[in-house]
């Protein structure tokens, strides 16, 4: 019997292994990575600069050039799960990391690039309204904010009141500004 759990679990490895090397991540999206156990929205503790997807960068411009950049990263399966069905699956947490921007003359013309950290919004799919009663949570996500200066503190209180006006405009891509994710194509 323990050589046959053995062999299962080598095995269970090895298909791990080479899904890795070949390219295959498994899907690691899930609540517990954004959400405590009473629905409340936290900042992902994994390095997600590192090991997440970006899906894409937005600038925020001003007159002379940038003033704010913003990254959007997902957890690996999110894409592949997204590009299958056309919707974000349940549990799939988008972290947009806010920094200010630097705007200069180099030899490839005037650009701006990210500077300092400012914060980051969260946002979590959650496809079966798990949080009925809790503000941070409808129209499909749990929304929250969380300032540079103090990581693990919510900032956001109701995102009816502080988040959805600014993503009205992509009511009809489920809240979430797709046109600009190209990883998502």
């Amino acid at each position: 019997m323990k050589f046959q759990i053995g062999a299962v679990s080598l095995a269970l490895v090895a298909a791990a292994a080479i899904a890795y090397g070949q390219g295959v991540q498994p899907a690691i999206y899930g609540f517990d990575v954004a959400v405590d156990d009473d629905g409340n929205i936290k900042l992902p503790d994994l390095p997600f600069r590192e090991t997440w997807t970006q899906l894409g960068t937005w600038s925020v411009n001003a007159e002379e050039g940038a003033e704010g950049m913003h990254m959007v990263y997902t957890q690996p399966g999110v894409v592949e799960a997204y590009k299958k069905t056309g919707a974000f699956p349940d549990g799939a947490v988008l972290v947009k990391e806010l920094r200010g921007a630097e705007t200069e003359d180099l030899t490839t013309g005037r650009v701006s690039y990210a500077s300092e950290l400012q914060g980051w919004f969260v946002m979590v799919k959650d496809s079966t309204e798990r949080y009925p009663d809790n503000a941070l949570w409808g129209d499909g996500w749990g929304w929250g904010f969380f300032e540079a200066s103090s990581p693990q503190t919510l900032i956001t209180e109701d995102y009816k009141a502080e988040c959805l006006s600014c993503h009205l405009p992509a009511k009809d891509t489920d809240w979430i500004y797709t046109r600009a994710y190209p990883a998502l194509r």
